[in-house]
């Protein structure tokens, strides 16, 4: 089962715990390492833990001071206690879910929120996931060869065109905003073109970068 069939089970609405982060933004399927120190945050987890071990993950803007309106809930499937009370814990990202309205009458934000999936999916989109992973193949090529070293290309790449463009999304590192936007598209079809833009744009300065380096070896 994918991911994205274990996400539509439901368009009900609910309370989640919610974590802003900056810097982070969370697609379904990718893993996410974090250390709990923050008292209010301790609380939370300690809270989720109790419950059903899940919560919201959403980006936070330092520059308008507020939290993006989507963001994808986070599966606790690790814990480990230290002395002092923090957390270290690994979570798994599992659904995308709109904010509906903000609840603060806990030390934590919680939202009302409903979960959201991508509208019908083509059944014809295999060759456009497959041209981005091509994009994908040379931008890794490229990378390695700027880096003197051989940088395998994944093989478990998901088949599925929905759980590969989170996969893709989740890997375009450094590139908050335009993973913010990814994760906001509601069209599996456009997400993946737009992937291949923002792929297609890092394999040209990859390569530029490349004829640098060769022409002063």
């Amino acid at each position: 089962m994918t991911v994205n069939e274990k996400a539509m089970v439901s368009s009900r609405e609910e309370r989640l715990p919610l974590f802003p982060l900056p810097e982070v933004v969370l697609f379904p399927g990718s893993c996410l390492p974090l250390h709990i120190f923050e008292p209010r945050y301790r609380e939370m987890i300690n809270a989720v833990l109790d419950k059903d071990g899940c919560f919201g993950v959403l980006l936070y803007d330092p520059v308008k001071q507020a939290p993006a309106d989507i963001g994808c809930s986070a599966q606790i499937f690790d814990c480990k206690r230290l002395p002092d009370g923090r957390l270290n814990i690994m979570t798994l990202g599992m659904q995308r879910f709109r904010v509906l309205s903000y609840v603060e009458d806990k030390a934590y934000l919680q939202g009302d929120i409903q979960w959201i999936d991508d509208e019908q999916i083509d059944p014809g989109l295999n060759d456009t996931a497959f041209g981005v992973v091509e994009v994908l193949r040379d931008v890794i090529l490229l990378s390695g060869k700027l880096a003197d070293r051989s940088i395998e290309f994944p093989e478990d790449l998901p088949e599925d065109p929905v759980d590969l463009s989170y996969w893709i999304g989740s890997s375009i590192y450094g590139l908050t905003r335009e993973q913010q936007e990814l994760l906001e598209m509601m069209d599996t079809e456009q997400r993946l073109l737009r992937e291949s833009e923002i792929l297609t744009s890092i394999r040209k300065e990859l390569a530029a970068r490349t004829a640098i380096k060769q022409a002063f070896a």
